[in-house]
C-alpha cells in the first residue's frame, strides 16, 4: 500500500499527512493492519427476523383452506380486523417466494387460450367468411343490419341481406339458404365468422352441424382473423355513392342489391389478378386471363421497343389463407 511505503523507513513522514496526501483515511490503514479474525460457521441474523417456527406458522396460514385462494394483501387486512398480526405484507410474499409459491392466488375467471385459426382454401365454396356490419338508420341511434357471406378464395360475395335487427335465426336462415343455392356438400365447407352472439349462437351452430359444415372463428378482438369480411365492408363503405344515413330498410336494400352486382360482376379485385369475383368463382378464370395473353402479345409485336420484355397478365392466386404459417425454413 503506497501509505505503508511513504510511512516506512526514514523519511520522516507521519501516518496522518501520508494519509491526508493520498486521500486515505487511517481507519481503513488500520483496519488493513488489523483485519478481524474469521469465525467459521457464523450466521448472521436480524434480531428482527421471525423464528423459523412462526415462518412455518405464517406459511401455513397462507396456504390453509381459508386463505389459500387470496392474495398477502387480503389475508393481512383480513386477519388485522380479527386482531391478529402475523408479518408484512411483504414478509408474506418473502416467505412464499422462498416456497416459489409466488403464484396468482385469487380465485377468478380464466379465460381460456384461444388458438389462431389457419384456414386455406385453393378453390371455390371450401372457405367462407361472413360478418355482420351496422347501416345507419334515418336517426341517431338507429341502424340496420347487413349480413354478408364472402368466398375467401374467389371473393365471391355468396349470400346478404339486410334486416331491423341481429339475429341468430335470421342468420341460420341466410347460411341455409346460400349453402342450398352453392350446392354445398357434407364435409365440403369451413365457414369462418368473429366471435359475435349470432355467429357463436346455438341455433347457427346446430344448423352447421346439420349441415356437415365446419365452423370455425376468430380470436377476441382480433379483426386480423377475419380480413375478407372485413375488406369487403370497407369497400361497400367507400363507394362515393354510399350515403351517410338510409332513410328506411327499403332504402337499405334498394342500395346492396346493385352494390353486390357490381362487386360480383364487374368490379375488378386487386386480391385475385384483377378478375372479378364472379369469373374465378364460376370458374372462367383460364379463359380470361388467355384472352388478356392474347392482347398483350398482340401489343407486344406491334411495339416491341415499348417493353423491356414479353408482358405477362396479373397472376391469377391458385390460395387463399386466413392466417398463413411461417414457414420454417423460409429464412433459410
Amino acid at each position: 500500500m503506497a501509505v505503508e511505503e511513504a510511512a516506512a523507513g526514514s523519511t520522516g513522514i507521519r501516518i496522518s499527512a501520508a494519509c491526508r496526501a493520498l486521500g486515505v483515511a487511517r481507519s481503513s490503514l488500520y483496519r488493513r493492519r488489523r483485519p478481524a479474525p474469521a469465525v467459521a460457521g457464523r450466521v448472521y441474523k436480524c434480531y428482527r427476523s421471525l423464528t423459523d417456527e412462526e415462518r412455518q406458522n405464517v406459511l401455513s396460514v397462507l396456504n390453509s383452506e381459508r386463505f389459500m385462494d387470496q392474495a398477502p394483501a387480503e389475508i393481512y387486512a383480513t386477519l388485522l380486523d380479527e386482531g391478529i398480526y402475523l408479518c408484512s405484507v411483504r414478509t408474506m410474499y418473502r416467505i412464499l417466494a422462498e416456497q416459489d409459491e409466488v403464484r396468482e392466488r385469487r380465485n377468478q375467471l380464466r379465460h381460456p387460450q384461444y388458438s389462431k385459426p389457419e384456414l386455406l382454401a385453393t378453390a371455390p365454396n371450401q372457405v367462407w367468411s361472413w360478418d355482420i356490419t351496422k347501416l345507419k338508420g334515418p336517426a341517431k341511434w338507429t341502424y340496420f343490419y347487413l349480413y354478408v357471406i364472402i368466398d375467401i378464395f374467389s371473393r365471391y360475395v355468396v349470400g346478404w341481406l339486410v334486416a331491423h335487427r341481429e339475429s341468430a335465426s335470421l342468420a341460420e336462415r341466410l347460411i341455409r339458404e346460400t349453402v342450398e343455392k352453392q350446392g354445398i356438400a357434407r364435409g365440403q365447407l369451413v365457414i369462418h365468422a368473429d366471435r359475435g352472439s349470432s355467429m357463436t349462437s346455438k341455433p347457427v351452430a346446430c344448423l352447421l352441424a346439420d349441415l356437415g359444415v365446419t365452423k370455425t372463428h376468430s380470436r377476441p378482438h382480433v379483426s386480423n382473423d377475419n380480413p375478407y369480411s372485413e375488406s369487403q365492408f370497407k369497400t361497400l363503405k367507400y363507394r362515393p355513392e354510399f350515403p351517410s344515413r338510409f332513410s328506411s330498410i327499403e332504402e337499405a336494400r334498394s342500395f346492396c342489391v346493385p352494390f353486390f352486382s357490381w362487386y360480383n360482376k364487374e368490379h375488378h379485385h386487386s386480391g385475385i389478378g384483377f378478375l372479378t369475383p364472379e369469373t374465378l368463382h364460376y370458374g372462367s378464370a383460364a379463359e380470361v386471363t388467355a384472352a388478356r395473353q392474347a392482347t398483350l402479345l398482340a401489343a407486344y409485336s406491334a411495339h416491341p421497343e415499348r417493353f423491356n420484355k414479353p408482358p405477362q397478365p396479373p397472376t391469377v392466386p391458385t390460395a387463399a389463407w386466413i392466417n398463413q404459417p411461417t414457414s420454417p425454413h423460409r429464412d433459410a
